[in-house]
């Protein structure tokens, strides 16, 4: 017997192709959310990765630096390092700053750190060119994304930074560059006034405080100890929040980039919604254009089954193409996109099982039209 789909989609294999190309746009754009939700949730753990600490403080009743404000005192890794199940304790700080480049500010998430402590946030492994921070004034680590280049100067405040090392893959949970630069700059930065704010402030009778402030305490413990227990017992004993590492990615990627994730789930399902639409409005169109064909077939004899088969099968045919030239499209512009976009197998293959439903439920609406379809318009019934 003549493959009645095969057949059907010889003779309109053009518009066939240049639709199922249409449709895969459609789902090429869907593979890009999916991947832009995927790259969101590794930037969020570049920074965890890099420093490897098992403990965060912060701000009693705070999530800590990444969901909100922080600040403690910088001498609290003295009474965090005294503990018998901490290993090494840090103080450290996250500033939002904008660098100047030719035309424009560049947002970037600035890192501040002892260089002379035991928990450096730099990743070897991520130095590109150049070399970690030695002086506790005046230097900075910038991301390639920053496009500076080695011995550059940058403007921060009252003073400028010579760019010493450049690293590669380093990003904020927002997608922003990170830079690295020493404790007591980033403190200048972030704590100290204007020399007017100062000598306002002291007609006041205010002195300046927070320069010995940072946002948050990290440590690590000690093998023998239980993370959960030492940070129950700071907690109780010194008032602070304190956060184990899958805590802290958990408040990373639920309170941080949930509303963004749920805004890129909820584009993604309507964009498959509207993917499933277009082709079951095709389908109809198609199966409109070839009913006095269909009438014939069951005038002289053809079962239901068998145009019915036609009919589902060219509609999976549609979606599977659609999501091969969906997938090339992805695979061609993802790299464009600003921000990190990861385009991973199992999403590919939970689309394509989408894809395939979606088509199914597609070719329903051409099967109804086969059924009800008279034969007698065949002669002009």
């Amino acid at each position: 017997m003549i493959h009645l789909a095969k057949e059907d989609i010889r003779h309109t294999l053009g518009k066939f192709l240049v639709t199922a190309m249409g449709v895969g746009m459609l789902l090429g754009i869907v593979l890009i959310m999916m991947g832009v939700y995927r790259g969101m949730i590794s930037d969020a753990e570049v920074l965890l990765e890099d420093l490897d600490v098992d403990l965060w403080i912060v701000q009693e009743n705070t999530l800590g630096p990444f969901a909100e404000a922080s600040r403690v005192h910088e001498d609290l890794k003295y009474t965090i390092k005294s503990l018998s199940a901490v290993d090494k304790s840090e103080a450290i700080t996250f500033q939002n700053l904008q660098l100047p480049l030719a035309d424009r500010k560049l947002a970037v998430l600035a890192i501040g750190y002892d260089i002379y402590g035991e928990i450096n946030p730099i990743n070897p492994e991520r130095l590109i060119d150049g070399r970690v921070l030695k002086s506790d004034h005046y230097e900075i680590v910038v991301s390639d994304k920053t496009f500076y280049k080695i011995d550059d100067k940058i403007k921060l405040g009252r003073n400028s930074y010579k760019v010493v090392g450049i690293t590669h893959g380093t990003v904020a949970s927002g997608g922003d560059p990170l830079v690295y630069i020493s404790l007591k700059d980033a403190q200048e930065l972030q704590f100290t006034y204007t020399n007017k704010r100062i000598a306002s402030d002291r007609q006041r009778g205010i002195i300046n405080k927070d320069a010995h402030l940072v946002n948050a305490i990290i440590a690590t413990t000690k093998p023998a100890y239980n993370v959960n227990e030492v940070a129950q017992d700071i907690r109780k004993w010194l008032h602070k929040s304190v956060y184990t590492r899958a805590q802290q990615k958990v408040v990373l990627t639920r309170n941080v980039v949930e509303k963004a994730s749920k805004q890129i789930g909820l584009f993604t399902v309507i964009l498959i919604a509207v993917a499933t639409i277009i082709i079951a409005l095709i389908i109809y169109t198609m199966t409109l254009e070839k009913m006095k064909e269909i009438s014939i077939m069951k005038l002289i004899g053809l079962p239901n089954s068998i145009i019915i088969k036609m009919i589902v099968e060219e509609t999976l045919l549609l979606g599977v193409l659609a999501f091969i030239f969906g997938n090339i499209f992805s695979h061609l512009i993802y790299s464009k996109f600003p921000k990190n976009v990861l385009l991973e197998i199992p999403d590919a293959l939970l689309l394509f099982v989408i894809v395939v439903v979606a088509s199914i439920f597609a070719s329903f609406i051409g099967v109804k039209k086969v059924i009800n379809a008279d034969p007698t318009a065949a002669i002009g019934g």
